[in-house]
């Protein structure tokens, strides 16, 4: 990880932690496990999961330009996600290496954006509307989406008696114990 005054990866360190222990506990998981999903119409874990790790993509790379869709299992994230075909359930190996590239992509923009760059606007078409995000609201629109379907596959694992999902493992600090 790359560090230094002008960058943003000391703002967004908690984040990266967020994914390690995603990341962790995806790979723990079976495929029973990954099947498991919160109500009988609603997404699988595996299908979550996928729907997660490419709106990292789909932002980085298709709205914002950033390289790497390539290098990750979302090289066309326009098209239909992972988590679109529900018949093609997928497995802890290919699940964490979905969260592992394309955390890389947002770890190289982490590296090279500065505080100065998170105004710089880009344009979307959605739905026959333009519409204009900064990069700094793609990075928060980015950290919640996450941090909801993180909220939800514990969740999940939470209703069928599993360990939920901690992603602050290893942030908190224990207070000086008072003599």
């Amino acid at each position: 990880m790359k560090t230094d005054a002008h960058n943003l990866v000391p703002f967004y360190d908690g984040w990266r932690l967020a994914n390690d222990r995603l990341t962790e506990l995806i790979g723990s998981l079976t495929l029973e496990q990954l099947a498991l999903r919160p109500a009988p119409d609603l997404w699988p874990i595996w299908a979550t999961t996928a729907h997660l790790a490419g709106m990292r993509v789909y932002w980085l790379c298709t709205i914002l330009k950033e390289p790497g869709a390539e290098r990750t299992p979302f090289g066309d994230p326009t098209g239909e996600g992972w988590e679109d075909d529900l018949s093609h359930p997928r497995g802890s190996s290919e699940l964490t290496f979905a969260l592992e590239s394309t955390w890389e992509i947002v770890q190289r923009c982490l590296e090279r954006w500065t505080p100065d760059m998170l105004q710089d606007e880009f344009r979307r078409e959605f739905d026959g509307n333009i519409q204009i995000h900064s990069r700094q609201s793609v990075l928060m629109r980015m950290i919640t989406h996450d941090g909801y379907h993180c909220g939800e596959i514990s969740q999940t694992l939470g209703m069928h008696g599993l360990k939920e999902l901690d992603i602050w493992t290893g942030r908190a600090r224990l207070s000086p114990s008072r003599a």
